[in-house]
């Protein structure tokens, strides 16, 4: 693996012809393919090759617990360690934190009846760009989370909140985006085969054609169905993206005006908040459930009423039925036969439904077994 010294001045070498580079549709072509070259060089930075050093550091290798996982992002002294006690200490049923290592898993708490699992990320700015060794195991960590938040000082958000977000866009991590509407296929043979469903600003087939080259690709299917950019499709053949929701978490708004705390409401994916005085905690954790787009599914054992303390939690993307019993054990759906539902995703209370039934936010379901 090259050493981060050798690589940042790879990168800043690649960088120079990009910044020189005027951008227009004859030039399109050779920044993608600078774009392409310095994707791949971020990549040897935070993939070990051989057998060298390819586990997790120390304090990293942090078991996933609880329904969901939030990875807290920021520079010292911003209040990152006071927000992370006080939440745990204020919303957390459990009298001790549940810990790897103190400085990487502060707490675990339960909101709404979902168990979310809070990460301080202490070293992902400086392991990550100045090369202590832990970087890549910190961004790891990361890119297992299913919210980030982005904790700034309300005095000086700007410069720190583009500092963090280009390193973790550097190591893959895509917030608030969705992935590319690009179809890729490889292929043995038949060459680039381009498609455009739509009208293009920056790609066209030759530049394609150079981006995949640079990654030795010479036969492919690529069908663009929305106007992409290079960054796109580099993203699409990297393949290893990640797409996390972000809140940008302003702290200290005690030391701002009436005024400025108006303006700031008004930028998207932005809670303003103070830390030490535990303001507007109730602000973040809503805006922290919305974002993470948990459902609540009830359990009714037969002839008991539903338990609505104990709720099964599961991801936005996996509510069916079958996933349900997946949740609570995996020989359950073996004996599954039918269930009852009882909510908004069934058209009459209760409704008989199968294993591929989707289930929605505080449904009520009861099983029956074979």
């Amino acid at each position: 693996m090259p050493s981060p010294t050798i690589l940042s001045q790879s990168l800043a070498i690649s960088s120079h012809p990009m910044a020189r580079t005027q951008k227009n549709k004859a030039t399109a072509h050779h920044l993608g393919l600078l774009k392409a070259r310095l994707a791949k060089l971020r990549r040897e930075l935070i993939t070990p090759k051989g057998g060298s050093g390819g586990g997790t550091g120390e304090g990293f290798d942090v078991a996933k617990t609880g329904d969901a996982r939030v990875g807290f992002v920021g520079f010292p002294s911003v209040g990152k360690s006071t927000l992370l006690s006080n939440l745990a200490g204020v919303y957390s049923e459990v009298a001790a934190y549940e810990f790897t290592t103190l400085t990487t898993v502060p707490g675990v708490i339960r909101y709404k009846g979902a168990k979310i699992q809070l990460l301080d990320l202490p070293g992902i700015i400086e392991g990550a760009k100045d090369g202590k060794g832990r970087g890549r195991q910190v961004i790891a960590v990361a890119r297992t989370c299913n919210l980030i938040l982005i904790v700034l000082d309300v005095l000086k958000p700007l410069l720190h909140k583009k500092l963090i977000e280009h390193e973790l866009e550097g190591f893959g991590i895509r917030l608030n985006k969705q992935p590319p509407n690009i179809g890729f296929k490889k292929k043995d043979k038949g060459g680039i085969n381009f498609t455009a469903t739509c009208a293009q600003s920056e790609l066209d087939a030759e530049t394609v054609k150079s981006i995949l080259a640079e990654y030795k690709i010479h036969n492919a299917d690529i069908t663009l169905r929305s106007d992409s950019t290079a960054d796109d499709l580099i993203d699409v053949v990297e393949g290893n993206r990640v797409y996390i929701p972000c809140i940008y978490v302003l702290n200290k708004i005690d030391q701002i005006s009436i005024e400025e705390l108006d303006i700031i409401y008004k930028v998207p994916h932005t809670v303003p908040i103070s830390a030490h005085h535990r303001w507007n905690f109730d602000d973040l954790l809503e805006r922290m459930w919305d974002y993470l787009r948990l459902v609540r599914i009830y359990t009714k054992p037969k002839g008991q009423l539903p338990d609505y303390t104990s709720p099964v939690v599961l991801p936005n993307d996996r509510t069916s039925v079958e996933d349900f019993c997946m949740k609570i054990h995996k020989n359950l759906i073996k004996e599954f036969k039918y269930a009852l539902v009882w909510g908004s995703s069934v058209k009459h209370n209760p409704q008989k439904v199968g294993k591929d039934h989707v289930m929605e936010d505080e449904d009520v379901i009861q099983l029956v077994k074979k």
